[in-house]
C-alpha cells in the first residue's frame, strides 16, 4: 500500500508544531486562537477544472490563516495564464502544461515561475443516465464523434455503432479557453484543437453537466471529479475497456484520458509575499487532504516528493 502524503510527512509533525512546520517548508500552520497573525490576499485564476482543488486547499488554509484571503477565479486555463503571465496574479490554475506560446509571454514580461503538479485526474466521457448502450466506447468511436469531419454528417448513435439505437446524439464539451479542451482534443483527436463545431462549449463543466442530464442521446467530457460530485445525473463510460477511477489514473492504465493537474507558481510571488509563500507551502503539504476533499485523484509518493523537491529549489 501507498503511503499518503500526511505519512511521508508524518516526520515533520513531531515535536512543537511550530519547529516542525518549519522544517516541512516554512509553513506556519498558526494556533487555535486565529493563526499566525499573519494577512494578505493571494490571488488565483485558470481551469474550472482545478479550481474545485484550489478552492478545497483555499477552505483548509483559512482554518489555519483566517487573515489571508485567497480568491479562485476561473477564466479557464487559456485565461488563466493570461492574467499570470501579465502579472496579475500569483498563482495559476491549470489541467494542461504551460504552451510554448504562454512561456514566450511570460518571458517578454518578466514573470518567471515554477510549475507544481497539484493532483491527478481522469478525463471522463459522460452520458445520461438513461443512456443504457453507450456504457464503453473506444477511442476511434470517440474519434467518430468528435472529429472535425463529423461536423453535420454524424448526428445519430447508430451511425457511431450500428447496435446502437436510432437516439439523436448532442455534444457538450469544454470551450476553446479550457485546458480540458486542449487535453481531450489532442489525446482524441490527435490535434490541440481538432474538433467539431457544432457542440455547446463552455469554460463551466456545470453547463456541461446539465446539458448531458437533460438529453437522452447526450455526450460530453470533462473532468473525474465532477462525475463523483453529480452521481444520478450523469455516468461516465468506460474508454477502451478501462474505467476511469483513481487507481486506473494512478497506475496510468486509463490511457489516453489521464492527466496530471498543475498550479504556476509566481516565484516572486512566493519569495517576496509571506502570506503567498505560506499558502503554496500548506497546498504542496496537505496536497493528499486537499485532494480527497476535492474528489481528485490524490499524488503518488514520487509525484509528492518532485513538488517538494520543486518548492525547496525557491528556499
Amino acid at each position: 500500500m501507498k503511503k499518503n502524503f500526511a505519512q511521508l510527512s508524518s516526520a515533520c509533525f513531531i515535536g512543537a508544531a511550530a519547529l516542525a512546520l518549519a522544517a516541512c517548508g516554512g509553513q506556519n500552520a498558526g494556533s487555535s486562537d486565529g493563526g499566525s497573525g499573519l494577512s494578505g490576499e493571494v490571488t488565483t485564476d485558470g481551469s474550472s477544472t482545478v479550481a474545485p482543488l484550489t478552492e478545497a486547499a483555499a477552505d483548509m488554509y483559512r482554518e489555519v490563516e483566517p487573515g489571508v484571503n485567497v480568491s479562485v477565479s476561473t477564466s479557464g486555463t487559456g485565461g488563466g495564464f493570461k492574467s499570470f503571465c501579465a502579472g496579475e496574479t500569483d498563482i495559476s490554475n491549470a489541467s494542461r502544461p504551460i504552451s510554448k506560446e504562454e512561456i514566450a509571454d511570460c518571458e517578454s514580461n518578466g514573470v518567471e515561475y515554477t510549475e507544481i503538479v497539484a493532483a491527478n485526474d481522469g478525463l471522463s466521457v459522460i452520458v445520461n443516465p438513461e443512456n443504457d448502450w453507450a456504457t464503453n466506447l473506444t477511442v476511434e468511436q470517440l474519434q467518430k464523434i468528435w472529429a472535425p469531419e463529423s461536423e453535420g454528417k454524424i448526428t445519430n448513435w447508430n451511425q457511431v455503432d450500428p447496435s446502437f439505437p436510432d437516439e439523436e446524439l448532442t455534444l457538450f464539451g469544454a470551450g476553446t479557453d479550457s485546458g480540458t479542451f486542449d487535453y481531450f482534443t489532442e489525446a482524441i483527436n490527435g490535434e490541440e484543437g481538432a474538433i467539431r463545431t457544432d457542440y455547446s462549449p463552455s469554460e463551466d463543466d456545470n453547463i456541461t453537466i446539465q446539458g448531458v442530464s437533460g438529453a437522452k442521446g447526450a455526450v460530453g467530457f470533462l473532468g473525474l471529479s465532477y462525475v463523483e460530485e453529480n452521481e444520478g445525473a450523469i455516468k461516465a463510460t468506460s474508454v477502451d475497456d478501462v474505467t476511469p477511477s483513481t487507481e486506473t489514473v494512478q497506475d496510468g492504465s486509463y490511457t489516453p484520458l489521464g492527466r496530471e493537474l498543475f498550479i504556476y507558481v509566481n516565484n516572486s510571488s512566493y519569495s517576496e509575499d509571506e502570506a503567498a509563500k505560506s499558502f503554496v507551502d500548506f497546498y504542496v503539504e496537505n496536497s493528499t487532504d486537499v485532494a480527497d476533499r476535492a474528489l481528485f485523484v490524490p499524488l503518488t509518493e514520487d509525484q509528492v516528493t518532485t513538488a517538494r523537491d520543486e518548492l525547496a529549489s525557491l528556499g
